[in-house]
């Protein structure tokens, strides 16, 4: 089976893993009761790799472009999140950092492959 061609692609596998990430801070946030903070950071970091997924299937390059813009915002959102979550001692410094981080390192990626489309 061929499969699709997001599959192939190490953004959305990178996303994919962030997302796992994100989603079990989610979870933290879900504990607390606190549900729509937990549902944002869940939305916003499915948004990541969805966006990479419906646009692999785009007949242009430049339609699959558009959608990576969507997925990087979708990254910063994340990363604001994060901030929220710190400030409101969900999250200590050090488990934002990290998170922090690997949103960084997705965020260039997804911009470097954005850029081999153009």
């Amino acid at each position: 089976m061929e499969g699709f061609r997001f599959e192939k692609l190490d953004i959305w596998k990178k996303a994919i893993e962030v997302g796992d990430k994100l989603y079990d801070v989610s979870e933290i946030a879900n504990d607390k009761k606190l549900y729509r903070f937990a549902e944002q950071l869940r939305a916003a970091s499915l948004s990541i790799s969805n966006n990479i997924a419906e646009g692999s299937g785009s007949v242009s390059n430049k339609e699959f472009a558009s959608f990576l813009n969507i997925a990087r915002r979708s990254v910063f959102e994340c990363a604001n999140i994060l901030y929220v979550f710190q400030r409101r001692e969900l999250l200590t410094e050090s488990q934002r950092l990290s998170l922090y981080h690997d949103l960084i390192d997705l965020s260039r990626s997804i911009y470097y492959f954005r850029q081999t489309l153009l």
